[in-house]
């Protein structure tokens, strides 16, 4: 008499859309974000803090054209966004990776969907780029802090400097060792493709349409992400 052999039960973090992917999908996302702030919310950026850090000095010091109220509630907010992700990793981040990121995801498309809203019902009014500053800086470090504890190498999806540089040391003109060379180039044109395609669209549709399709991308893939890379 035969023994039936046991199936492996599947993988539940295995289910959907892998981490890869969905970390360059919004990284396209960030690109569309700081298209918005930057060119619609008067030269802040609200993902990218390594910028924003830099265009708060030259507030500062009197250059025309930048705000330091801006830039400042920008910082602001996106380390309130960057605590909130610490406590969620603290609660979460011992279950499911996707659990956990899927969460994150949609609590960043439900941000970026309000300060859409906010931005169709109000175009132009001072609270308005307050607003849409501090909710888009917020999700944004959230989702900042929820990436840097997932862990996923060369996948930041706001900062591209070390991204750059890998590419470049470890080149075959550098030392030759670049392994994830095709990521890190992956991540370098996601984000290139979402600020032209965000810049595009706020020259030419305002903030509302670019916001709205940053929020339906992180609800899409708090639908469909998994958690293995």
């Amino acid at each position: 008499m035969t023994t039936p052999t046991t199936q492996p039960s599947p993988d539940p973090e295995a289910r959907g859309l892998r981490l890869v992917a969905v970390l360059l999908t919004l990284t396209v996302v960030s690109g569309l974000i700081d298209a918005v702030s930057y060119l619609g919310l008067g030269r802040v950026f609200t993902a990218n803090m390594t910028g924003n850090v830099v265009v708060l000095g030259f507030a500062a010091a009197g250059a025309p054209g930048f705000s330091v109220s801006h830039t400042a509630t920008s910082l602001v907010c996106f380390l309130l966004g960057a605590v909130a992700g610490g406590r969620l990793a603290a609660r979460a981040g011992a279950g499911s990776r996707r659990r956990w990121a899927r969460l994150t995801l949609a609590a960043e498309a439900l941000l970026v969907a309000v300060a859409s809203a906010v931005a169709f019902a109000r175009p132009g009014a001072t609270g308005t780029v307050y607003a849409l500053t501090a909710l888009t800086a917020f999700a944004m470090g959230l989702r900042n802090a929820t990436v840097r504890k997932l862990g996923v190498p060369d996948l930041t999806t706001t900062v591209l400097t070390m991204t750059l540089t890998g590419l470049a040391s470890e080149s075959r003109l550098g030392d030759a060792t670049g392994h994830r060379s095709p990521r890190r180039t992956a991540s370098v044109l996601a984000m290139l493709g979402g600020a032209c395609l965000g810049a595009w669209l706020v020259l030419h549709h305002g903030l509302g349409i670019p916001l709205a399709l940053a929020a339906a991308a992180s609800g899409l893939l708090a639908v469909v992400a998994s958690g293995r890379e």
